[in-house]
């Protein structure tokens, strides 16, 4: 087979961008010649994380969407006509031979685009609650994967989110010791890994930290990532808490843990459940409750808890999360629970799919 010619499209947000590489780099596993070019504009992080990457980055113009389908859509008729003109220019000059969206506002142009070509059209949506851009492009093809079962979107096969192999490769335990020492954690005792994101999230470090001399008291060590523009006050004290502004390999937070008080971004709920780690989830109480959508499987399952931002206090932490996290045997129950709901092998299922779309494509064309 000669090389396939991929074009991704999925920006603006790490959500849509993380996915969309790790699919990328599974592809290049399956077919090292492939060729893939990623779509994208100049807003958001595309021209940061995709170059870092190592894949090629195409600049089209930014239509803004509606958050909802409706006539707003049609009302930039200009801006739309000539993103997809971009788009267009894109898919002829690299060869395209299929598209694969992964939403946001930058993947509309692209499947247009695709559609005017009579390109394959693959649609991935990673989170509960579709946006706009796949809910549209969902009416354009049949090839549509989900995160999870339940996505509202016609044709959708639930196969979870395309995953870094350091996260779905993870032995939490082989690795434990090793990362307990990277952060200056010891080797005994629970630890409590506090994340909210890349960003932070202010009501979560507030409330972990404010109940850190409660911590302390039942032995509970603590890894606390507060986000770069955030810091939490903590005297330093036995069992160690460790304070960090970011962690730019997860996979060794994930190890060093026992139990994860976080954001529900899809992406963090994907890998938890992969590693199977239990988790309190604290969705983002915006966007119409997407958050607390992402983190109901795990829940359901009795692999997470589920606690509102404003209910989150230190109070919450001392009466409700330390009774769980000073009981092994609930933590384990939960950790395997968690890893019940979870899917290890998406970027792999996707590139096959998308892969045997190719290989379909050309031979209707021969």
């Amino acid at each position: 087979m000669t090389a396939p010619r991929v074009v991704v499209a999925g920006g603006h947000s790490a959500g849509h961008i993380e996915p969309m590489m790790n699919f990328a780099d599974a592809v290049r596993r399956l077919a090292p010649t492939a060729e893939i070019t990623a779509i994208g504009t100049a807003r958001g992080l595309d021209t940061t994380l995709i170059p870092a990457r190592g894949y090629p980055l195409e600049l089209i113009p930014p239509v803004p969407l509606p958050r909802t389908l409706n006539k707003a859509l049609l009302r930039t008729p200009g801006r739309l006509r000539d993103s997809v003109r971009a788009a267009g220019a894109v898919l002829d000059r690299v060869g395209a031979e299929v598209v694969v969206g992964f939403g946001g506002y930058v993947a509309v142009p692209a499947y247009f685009a695709a559609r005017r070509r009579g390109l394959p059209i693959v649609v991935h949506e990673a989170n509960a609650q579709p946006g706009v851009a796949n809910r549209l492009a969902a009416r354009m093809t049949t090839h549509v994967f989900t995160a999870a079962p339940g996505v509202p979107l016609a044709h959708a096969t639930a196969i979870g989110i395309p995953l870094r192999p350091a996260i779905t490769g993870l032995d939490r335990h082989a690795l434990r010791s090793a990362a307990r020492h990277r952060f200056g954690l010891r080797n005994d005792g629970p630890v409590l890994l506090v994340t909210g994101g890349s960003q932070g999230a202010k009501t979560i470090n507030d409330a972990v930290s404010g109940a850190a001399r409660s911590l302390r008291a039942a032995d509970v060590q603590v890894l606390h990532i507060t986000g770069p523009q955030h810091t939490a006050e903590v005297p330093e004290g036995e069992p160690p808490y460790v304070v960090v502004p970011y962690v730019d390999e997860m996979q060794y937070a994930y190890a060093a843990a026992d139990f994860v008080i976080c954001r529900s971004g899809a992406m963090t709920c994907a890998e938890l459940a992969a590693v199977g780690l239990p988790a309190a989830y604290v969705p983002l109480p915006l966007r119409g409750g997407e958050q607390r959508l992402n983190a109901e499987p795990a829940v359901a399952a009795g692999g997470a808890l589920l606690v509102d931002d404003a209910a989150l206090t230190p109070g919450w932490i001392v009466h409700t999360l330390i009774p769980v996290l000073i009981d092994r045997e609930r933590m384990a129950a939960m950790s395997a629970r968690a890893r019940a709901v979870g899917a290890s092998d998406a970027d792999v299922v996707l590139a096959r799919h998308v892969l045997t779309a190719v290989t379909e494509r050309r031979r209707h064309a021969s």
